[in-house]
């Protein structure tokens, strides 16, 4: 049966109408990947109340005559082929035809054109239809996504849609509010509501065609995408005049509701083991096996090498088999050629091991030979209950346990920040101190394949573990988009997460798929789907850290109301700046505070927020300003206090008033000390007091600014 008389019934089912019996629509054998014609679009549209023109196919020019003469001149004429896709590009559409001579002879010189450029194209016929007046033109579309499902869009249509790229996306289902938004957040949304002085468009309209095509999209899972571009819009009302709608000969999987999505559990050993076999152990400097036994060696629970060869590695006794190992280990750590894995699996699992981690390459990163050995894995790992991270991954750190599973050089130092990476080259990088910074990091994890575990499950982890305060993941491709990003959204609160996502570019997505065998997927639903979570969709390594760092030293701001105190008029106004750029809003400060620092502040301070309290200041004056801060604090929610290395400025006593400034307010406290080596001992202890400093003023604003917009998307500041 075809696949758009499929449609259709569902079509019927849904909205009570009678099924189509005796289709007009021509038979196509293979139905993948079937572009609708634009009658059966049309249909489909009519359907859901999409307004059309009217229309009628004809298979012949008098035919064509006769429809024209019952809704009147001028009309549009467009040729209908499964093969053809723009119909403009060969010449197949004439609008503005305003006579009985002019049509017959358009009609039958467009036939001739499409048969001139694609002389193999199957005709269906020639669709006559109203010409319709000009107005706005948007577009309205949607597509279904391999990570996130079904999305729709809108934005600025026409044939400049793509120059312009003015396009805002959800994920469905949508409601009034979300589809109001993705219009406010288009350019073409202020010509819609009569820009300078100019006519209004017809908004309750669009919002309610928005509204009907995401419901002929979630109604219909046959459907793949589609495009209505583009959408007439006028003062009154509105017209579809072009519908591309692709269909599938199978349906699409449907979106699971939020309140079902669930993630599996981790083994509770997994953030601390107390036993780990190594597979694959060597005591040859230069093979991976060896690097592991030696960062391995620090761990003080037990350690158990397995090598067929037996003897020794780096003063531990090597066991010839996973079966004769005394003990059940917590861990098993994996190196060895990927064809060898299935077999160690096999013992792991017949020793009653729940946790392994795969470093071994050569999986499904490889094609196809590597993906039928990686399927064969997790078929093991399943039938013996082993919960797996990898293959082809750098290992597991766990900072506040000594224990660094990987052949990475270093480990860093013990924090509040996980780390859950796609890449174990970007690991190696984050574990040294000048990405991290002084934050420290409580759980590393290189996912690599992520044939069993993947980023929604190490999030789940993640929530349970009481060190991680916050959490970074770099990400190349999810496989589980809605389970990741509703699991972030739901425990936003006490778990902020940040994202680096890569696979922006064309380029990008072909290196993912490379690297890790990972479909990248769209980088704009990506974003907006981060958005509606409340995941803090960072811009580099460094940024994420930083972010991630503020937030878990200081929790979610209170709101965006702030307060910047400095003694540095140049600092004052790139502070001004980079608050507005960040969506930071600057306070009036009342009366009664402006009164207070008055009683002591020198001739010449600004007398406003940034509050510059003059270039000779010392710590006292600092505190002194700190302490009306702290008194007046119902009227901000997050403070800034820049300093630069002046004489009169000691780094120490300016650094413990800001501790002791932090201690009083439950308000976030953002440390500027800026510069390197004179205001380092400053630095020192404001790190030791876990408050977060930016020795670069943008980067400060910039993450404040990122986590204010990221916790309006989670609702962490509705009422």
């Amino acid at each position: 049966m075809q696949i758009v008389v499929l449609i259709l019934f569902q079509v019927c089912r849904a909205v009570n109408l009678p099924q189509v019996k005796n289709t007009r629509w021509d038979i196509i054998e293979d139905m993948a990947g079937h572009l609708l014609s634009e009658p059966e679009g049309y249909d489909l549209l009519k359907r859901y109340d999409i307004p059309v023109p009217e229309y009628h196919l004809s298979k012949s020019a008098d035919e064509a005559l006769s429809f024209a003469e019952e809704i009147g001149y001028p009309v549009v004429l467009k040729i209908t082929s499964p093969d053809i896709s723009h119909k403009s590009d060969v010449g197949g559409v004439v609008t503005g035809i305003s006579s009985p001579e002019e049509l017959e002879y358009e009609y039958e010189h467009l036939l001739l054109r499409v048969k001139d450029k694609m002389p193999d194209a199957g005709i269906s016929g020639v669709l006559v239809s109203r010409h319709v007046q000009k107005g706005l033109e948007v577009i309205v579309g949607g597509k279904w996504d391999p990570v996130f499902g079904r999305v729709i869009t809108f934005g600025t249509g026409g044939t400049l849609v793509e120059l312009l790229k003015d396009i805002s996306v959800r994920l469905l289902p949508v409601d009034g509010a979300k589809i109001s938004g993705m219009i406010d957040e288009t350019r073409i949304s202020a010509i819609i509501g009569g820009y300078r002085g100019g006519e209004e468009y017809d908004r309750c309209t669009l919002e309610k065609i928005i509204h009907d095509a995401a419901r002929m999209f979630l109604e219909n899972e046959y459907i793949i995408s589609f495009d209505i571009n583009p959408l007439i819009l006028y003062p009154e009302g509105a017209v579809a005049v072009d519908a591309r709608i692709i269909a599938g000969d199978e349906k699409i999987p449907g979106d699971v509701p939020a309140s079902e999505l669930k993630t599996a559990a981790i083994p509770e050993g997994f953030s601390s083991p107390e036993s780990i076999a190594v597979v694959g152990a060597s005591s040859s400097p230069g093979k991976l096996g060896y690097y592991l036994m030696h960062n391995l060696l620090p761990f003080s629970g037990s350690i158990y090498p397995v090598n067929p060869k037996g003897g020794s590695i780096l003063g531990k006794e090597v066991f010839r088999s996973i079966s004769d190992i005394p003990a059940v280990p917590d861990w098993v750590v994996i190196v060895v050629p990927a064809k060898s894995v299935p077999q160690v699996m096999k013992e792991a699992g017949e020793k009653g091991i729940k946790y392994a981690v795969i470093i071994s390459a050569g999986f499904k990163e490889l094609g196809d030979g590597g993906s039928r050995l990686e399927d064969e894995v997790l078929a093991i790992a399943e039938k013996y209950g082993i919960r797996f991270a990898g293959p082809n991954c750098l290992g597991v750190m766990l900072p506040y346990e000594g224990l660094n599973a990987t052949f990475g050089q270093k480990m860093p130092k013990p924090g509040p920040v996980a780390f859950i990476s796609q890449s174990g080259a970007i690991i190696t990088a984050a574990a040294d101190k000048g990405i991290v910074g002084n934050t420290g990091l409580s759980i590393v994890v290189s996912v690599g394949n992520q044939a069993d575990l993947n980023f929604a499950d190490y999030l789940g982890m993640l929530l349970k573990d009481s060190k991680s305060k916050a959490a970074v993941f770099y990400i190349e491709g999810l496989k589980s988009g809605r389970e990741f990003t509703e699991a972030a959204r739901k425990h936003a609160k006490e778990l902020p997460v940040i994202v680096l996502k890569a696979g922006k570019s064309e380029t990008g997505k072909k290196a993912a798929m490379s690297h890790t065998g990972s479909l990248a997927g769209s980088y704009e639903i990506y974003r907006e789907a981060f958005r509606e979570a409340g995941i803090i969709n960072a811009f580099s390594l460094s940024s994420a850290f930083s972010v991630a760092g503020l937030l878990a030293s200081e929790g979610w701001p209170k709101g965006s109301r702030a307060v910047i105190v400095t003694s540095g008029g140049g600092f004052a106004v790139l502070s001004a700046d980079f608050a507005g750029e960040n969506g930071i809003e600057l306070i009036t400060l009342p009366d009664e505070m402006r009164e207070e620092l008055d009683g002591f502040m020198p001739a010449g301070w600004s007398g406003r927020n940034p509050v510059d309290i003059i270039g000779d200041a010392g710590a006292e004056r600092y505190a002194r300003a700190l302490d009306i801060l702290i008194r007046y604090q119902d009227f901000w929610d997050i403070a800034f206090v820049v300093a630069s290395p002046v004489t009169s400025i000691d780094p120490i006593k300016l650094a413990k008033e800001i501790v002791r400034f932090s201690r009083q307010t439950d308000k976030m406290v953002v440390g500027c000390m800026i510069s390197g080596e004179s205001m380092q001992p400053g630095i020192n202890i404001l790190n030791d007091n876990h408050i977060p400093n930016f020795v670069e003023l943008y980067d400060a604003f910039k993450s404040v600014g990122l986590a204010l917009e990221a916790g309006k998307g989670a609702g962490i500041f509705d009422k």
